[in-house]
């Protein structure tokens, strides 16, 4: 049985994307791609199937973390069955997903939150969209630890040792 992951932010190109490519990296590279698996959405529908945002694949590939193949997609009612962990990116997002949430018929025990849970010690409750500011850089900062302790969060979860 595989854990499966989504990271949701607004449009799906700068922030959720980039998060699914780290996460996906951190778990290849732990060796547990055969356990968990990553997949983002946006809430909003501007860009859909269009891939990451170039600040976003700048940075990516500077790390050399593959985001070949990611197309922004809507996040959808269905998700809330199919995934185990919905990582929202700011509050806006987890109210829009909540939102969801409640017309989705039997959703399921999802593990809702946001991805700033993950870094309590940052002191701030949202990722910021660097769509609008432009700062790439400190969001994959934030993304890099953050998707490094949602990995270990799970690891616990499933009771795997590291």
């Amino acid at each position: 049985m595989k854990v499966r992951v989504l990271f949701v932010c607004l449009g799906n190109i700068c922030r959720s994307p980039m998060a699914e490519a780290v996460m996906r990296h951190q778990v290849k590279q732990a060796g547990l791609g055969h356990l968990i698996e990553v997949d983002s959405a946006g809430t909003g529908d501007w860009h859909l199937g269009h891939p990451p945002h170039e600040g976003t694949r700048k940075l990516l590939d500077e790390h050399r973390i593959s985001y070949e193949g990611m197309k922004a997609r809507l996040v959808t009612k269905n998700d809330f069955h199919s995934f185990d962990y919905i990582v929202c990116m700011d509050s806006n997002n987890l109210r829009d997903v909540r939102k969801l949430i409640g017309k989705a018929e039997d959703a399921r025990n999802v593990k809702l939150f946001t991805f700033m849970e993950l870094l309590p010690e940052q002191g701030i409750a949202d990722v910021p969209d660097p769509y609008y500011d432009g700062n790439f850089p400190f969001v994959y900062e934030l993304v890099d630890k953050g998707c490094a302790q949602l990995l270990m969060r799970i690891r616990n979860d499933l009771k795997l040792s590291e």
